[in-house]
């Protein structure tokens, strides 16, 4: 059986226990320094306080996981956002040199934009679900063909009504 190599920062105790307490303890003492809730010069206060609430965060179960996937959330959608910008950045940026007209550069963000958003669905997986889901696959097509016709019958039944009257 092959082994795999991890590094400490995957082990249970530090990916489940350790980092969540440092994050929501710095948060809350963050806070509490910021607000003065308990007055000023009480660092002690402070820290106590937000160790308690640190403890008893990590051993709630269900907030830790909520606070968890929302974390991976930000820190993927921090990276999409940083990518996107770095991209709007080279194709409307105002340096010296290279000036692509106006219309080159709406016709290149939006070749970015769409490029970002493949490279979304290439990295989460989403590429292979959303081409099975295009392909047919989905009985959702006939449905949404369905509802399309009956929408255009709809307006041109009022389009003509109008047009009586």
């Amino acid at each position: 059986m092959a082994e795999t190599q991890t590094t400490f920062l995957q082990h249970p105790i530090v990916s489940q226990f350790i980092l969540p307490f440092l994050l929501v303890f710095f948060i809350v003492f963050a806070i509490l320094e910021r607000t003065k809730l308990f007055g000023e010069a009480k660092k002690q206060l402070n820290a106590l306080t937000a160790l308690v609430i640190g403890l008893i965060f990590v051993g709630a179960i269900y907030p830790k996981i909520v606070v968890e996937n929302m974390i991976l959330f930000l820190t993927v959608a921090i990276v999409i956002i940083f990518v996107i910008l770095l991209l709007w950045g080279f194709i409307f940026g105002d340096e010296k040199g290279f000036k692509p007209a106006t219309w080159m550069k709406w016709v290149l963000g939006i070749i970015a934009g769409i490029a970002s958003i493949v490279a979304i669905l290439w990295a989460t997986g989403w590429n292979t679900t959303l081409a099975g889901f295009l392909s047919g696959q989905s009985q959702i097509w006939t449905n949404i063909a369905f509802v399309v016709v009956i929408a255009i019958v709809l307006a041109l039944v009022l389009l003509t009504k109008e047009k009586k009257s």
